[in-house]
């Protein structure tokens, strides 16, 4: 692989202050990542490794080194099977000015060096929160995230809270004002185990295998076959309220 992103993106020129929609981007990645989605874009702005701007309104938007970033993550996973937390590692390190000399296996790669302000934003990603702190970014009581935790739907690692128990917390926070309670959504937490479950068996024979190529490619197939599961139970969900308009 080249010591860079293979091509700069054609829809926005370096430096310009353009910006493209996901779906453009989709667009510029798919010659060389056709099985590449929405879903898995979004995907990897939740692990940390690509930070888009926003507009007002909350829409994402990409500039054309953002997707030279997504370029070469992408290419990392198609080509060497890296586990998402050795990649960013690796370019945390190139964003925080260091030149680590190489990543498992000993291939050496140079991405382009992001701006400083793009390396505390991505920084973001990772950090932790405490109860209170997320309470307040969810705009949730105190006693709800307790709630959550007494009920299994969220949990503490080390007294810190993750970006899904954030994003679970602020989902429960509008569930309770059409009176559903942290005590209603405990199906919920049975059913997201038993589909764990399913993924697991379905991933065993890969993920028992020592190298990280192998245990790469089983968090990439679990994480697939988890957003099939996501997509079907939407289906069905929406199958039944669509009938009550007829």
């Amino acid at each position: 692989m080249p010591s860079q992103p293979a091509r700069r993106s054609a829809g926005v020129a370096p430096g310009t202050s353009g910006v493209l929609t996901i779906g453009e981007v989709l667009r510029e990645l798919s010659g060389e990542f056709p099985q590449v989605t929405a879903s898995k874009i979004r995907f990897l702005e939740e692990k940390g490794l690509i930070t888009p701007q926003r507009t007002r309104a909350g829409y994402r938007k990409y500039t054309g080194h953002d997707v030279d970033r997504l370029r070469f993550v992408l290419a990392l996973q198609r080509d060497q099977y890296l586990p998402l937390k050795v990649i960013k590692d690796y370019v945390d390190a190139i964003d925080r000015g260091e030149r680590p000399e190489s990543l498992p296996g000993g291939m050496t790669l140079a991405p382009r060096i992001v701006s400083e302000q793009l390396s505390r934003e991505l920084s973001a990603h990772a950090r932790r929160l405490t109860a209170e702190t997320l309470a307040a970014e969810a705009g949730a009581p105190r006693r709800l995230v307790d709630d959550l935790v007494s009920f299994g739907l969220i949990s503490a690692v080390d007294n810190r809270f993750d970006e899904y128990a954030l994003k679970i917390t602020t989902a429960c926070v509008q569930l309770e004002l059409h009176g559903i309670e942290p005590r209603h959504l405990r199906p919920f937490r049975a059913a997201a185990d038993r589909e764990l479950g399913l993924v697991e068996r379905v991933v065993a024979p890969v993920a028992s295998r020592k190298d990280v190529a192998s245990k790469a490619r089983a968090a990439e197939t679990a994480r697939e076959i988890s957003e099939l599961c996501l997509g079907l139970h939407s289906a069905l969900v929406n199958s039944h309220i669509a009938r009550m308009d007829s």
